[in-house]
Formats: C-alpha cells, sequence, structure tokens
C-alpha cells in the first residue's frame, strides 16, 4: 500500500505541489491526503482544495495554547491517517505531540548547506544573505529530519550550487529554489523505500 503524504504549508506550498505530481505520475510510491496551514489566504490551501486533498486552517490566532495548536495538527494528521509528514514552506515550530507521533517521518528543506547558516531565525532570505555576507564559494540545499532542535535533525540529502562572483540575493535564490524539488522528491522517494519493509513488518 501506498504511504500517505500530509503537508503543512505557510504560503505557496511548492514542494507540496511537486510531490503530489510525482505521486500522480507513479514517479512516488504515496498518496497525498492532506495539507495544513497556518494562513488562510495561503495559496497553498487554494491549490490543495482544487486536487481534492484534505485541507484545515489551524494556526496560533484560532490557537494561542500551543499545545493546543499541537494537539490539533496531530489530530488532523490522525485522522487522515497520514504516515510521513513534509514542511513545505511551513514558518512556524512544530509542538513536542506531532514531532514525538511521527519521529523520523517528519521531513523539511532547508536552502543552505546544513550546518551552515541553519538555526532559529535563519529562513528565506536570511539564509542567502548569510551565505553572500559569509563570502561563501558554495550554496545549496539541505533535506533533513525535522527535531526539537530548530534544522539540527539527521540530513537525508544535500546537494550544491555554486556562489557566483557578482552574485545577489535573487540570483543565488533562485540557483538553490531550482534544486529544491527535485531534492525533496529523492528524499521522500528513498526514505519512503526505507519505511516500506519496517511497515510490512509491524
Amino acid at each position: 500500500m501506498p504511504m500517505n503524504l500530509a503537508f503543512l504549508a505557510s504560503h505557496g506550498g511548492s514542494a507540496a505541489r511537486h510531490l503530489t505530481t510525482a505521486c500522480r505520475a507513479g514517479e512516488l510510491d504515496a498518496t497525498p491526503v492532506a495539507l495544513i496551514s497556518n494562513n488562510s489566504r495561503s495559496p497553498a490551501l487554494e491549490w490543495a482544495r482544487e486536487e481534492g486533498l484534505q485541507t484545515s486552517h489551524l494556526s496560533s490566532a484560532r490557537y494561542p495554547d500551543p499545545d493546543e495548536l499541537d494537539a490539533a495538527i496531530l489530530q488532523v494528521l490522525r485522522e487522515a491517517d497520514a504516515d510521513l509528514l513534509i514542511l513545505s514552506g511551513y514558518m512556524r515550530e512544530l509542538g513536542p505531540r506531532v514531532l514525538n507521533a511521527y519521529a523520523g517521518r517528519v521531513l523539511n528543506i532547508h536552502p543552505s548547506l546544513l550546518p551552515s547558516h541553519g538555526g532559529r531565525g535563519m529562513y528565506g532570505d536570511r539564509v542567502h544573505r548569510a551565505v553572500l555576507e559569509a563570502g561563501d564559494t558554495r550554496s545549496g540545499a539541505t533535506v533533513h529530519l525535522v527535531t526539537a532542535g530548530i534544522d539540527e535533525g539527521p540530513r537525508l540529502a544535500q546537494q550544491e550550487v555554486p556562489v557566483r562572483p557578482g552574485d545577489t540575493l535573487e540570483k543565488l535564490k533562485a540557483r538553490v529554489q531550482a534544486i529544491e524539488s527535485e531534492l525533496m522528491l529523492r528524499a521522500v522517494q528513498e526514505l519512503v523505500a526505507e519505511l516500506k519493509p519496517k511497515e510490512a513488518r509491524t
């Protein structure tokens, strides 16, 4: 049986879109089942509804208590029978309930070669700016398992891109973004293949 994928997204949800396309093209032995967003105006929510995924808007505005938000997210994931959780540009930290329930099954992609330029407050343009300011000659993207430590989980896949002389933030960002979707797909394919034999034994 294919594994069920759920997604957390705050904005466009590019990873969710790419993985869903791969599932439906037979490139990934999984089924997209749900998308949760903390942003009611997220384009990812609209897209997920059109694709027939279960959708939920769960935010700190609706659940001011972080523990209640954590529990609400976990409830949606369990109702959707999700096996893997993919963070697709999700701009919030996960709580201990979700992290414990899905230990080893939550993936995120970070726009640098971790452990460089990771950690709290390092996301999006801040990462690319830090790479340029550090004078690095290479950057890239890293897919990692999500743990309680920000960007500290085991690294599953990395791919480098060059930092070229005269690069602007936008040029470097575009170069990194160009590799992210396929890198995430390869990491999910490998994790699904690794977990499937274990699922068969349980």
